[in-house]
């Protein structure tokens, strides 16, 4: 055998002995290791030592000085390796103490926003309206021409909308959406009557944020277009929904506190239109705006006016999740602070 070829073959068995010794996980891999390298009758070190005999006599002293180096490198990994299995057993088993109670394991929370959205969407599923979602970039159109708000209303202004770059210019002008309306008139231009839905989602308005306003928030709308459907009819959806959200399922009592009243009000996409103001606990809180769809409305959308009416409301999402929770700065909701939130 040829120096150069014993000599690879001893530094390619180091190289395999230090690598198996070091990936050994436990008692049982490091002594199959052990006896794939170091057994006294089939170890690859022993059967290496016998075929150290062929190589050239004048060969033998540099083979037997190497072979002798790398046995003791492979024996010095060995040691390593049993040392840290010792090591690890004693750690473990001071650490260990059976009798100390178990680490509380940390998981996360739905955001209280969220929360909220999802009762919202179980009460009013449960009162016959089906969720529905639509885009958060809107058009002129869905925004405000169908909704009745004329291009002179003072909701349009640029001041008052999120309009994306030139498009406050130009003839068919994008912008974030200022209310989820806009999802029920993409509803009801691809849905004839009766239609019975609700939609949740962010809208933007550029307000300052403060304890009460933020420039995105949520709002839930709630739209139902039948046959002699009535402000009766908007009234009693209102207060089972409050009554089903604030009183709870149990509490007959509770219920029965909390009570909804319309203030007149005026919405260009509803005709007569309402303040919607809940009282529960004893005082009352302002809900948001509501009231039988206008005319126009139906009209933008296909529908015959003479034959079917509706009504509509828009809610704040963060309004009623304040109320409940006792929440007074909304800006709270949007800080991401973990010590608030992990009250939720």
């Amino acid at each position: 055998m040829a120096l150069s070829d014993f000599l690879a073959e001893l530094d390619a068995l180091a190289a395999d002995a230090q690598s198996a010794f070091s990936i050994a996980a436990d008692a049982d891999a490091l002594e199959a290791a052990r006896v794939e390298f170091l057994g006294a009758k089939a170890g690859r070190l022993k059967t290496l030592q016998k075929g150290m005999g062929q190589v050239d006599k004048a060969d033998k002293p540099t083979a037997g000085k190497r072979f002798n180096e790398v046995k003791k490198l492979v024996e010095a990994a060995f040691a390593d390796a049993q040392q840290r299995a010792t090591s690890g057993r004693e750690d473990a088993s001071e650490a260990l103490d059976l009798t100390l109670p178990g680490r509380p394991v940390r998981v996360g929370r739905l955001h209280p926003i969220t929360q909220t959205i999802g009762a919202m969407k179980d009460i009013m599923g449960r009162l016959g309206f089906t969720a529905v979602e639509g885009p958060e970039i809107e058009d002129d159109w869905h925004n405000f021409e169908a909704l009745n708000i004329p291009l002179s209303h003072p909701a349009r202004d640029p001041l008052d909308n999120f309009y994306l770059g030139e498009a406050a210019s130009a003839a068919a002008p994008l912008l974030l959406r200022s209310q989820t309306s806009t999802v029920q008139i993409r509803v009801m231009e691809n849905t004839p009557p009766p239609v019975r839905i609700i939609s949740l989602g962010r809208v933007y308005r550029p307000d300052t944020a403060d304890a009460t306003h933020y420039p995105m928030f949520h709002q839930i709308e709630g739209l139902l277009i039948d046959r002699g459907v009535t402000m009766a009819d908007l009234k009693s959806v209102l207060r089972l929904f409050c009554q089903s959200y604030f009183g709870g399922d149990d509490d007959q009592a509770d219920v029965e506190e909390v009570h909804v009243r319309f203030r007149p009000s005026f919405f260009p996409f509803t005709e007569p239109s309402v303040e919607v103001d809940m009282n529960w606990h004893g005082g009352w809180m302002e809900m948001g705006g509501a009231g039988m769809v206008d005319p126009q409305v139906l009209r933008a959308v296909g529908y015959d006016p003479e034959e079917v009416t509706g009504f509509a409301f828009g809610l704040g999402v963060e309004r009623i999740c304040m109320r409940q929770h006792g929440i007074t700065d909304i800006r709270d909701l949007y800080q991401n602070d973990v010590r608030f939130l992990s009250q939720f």
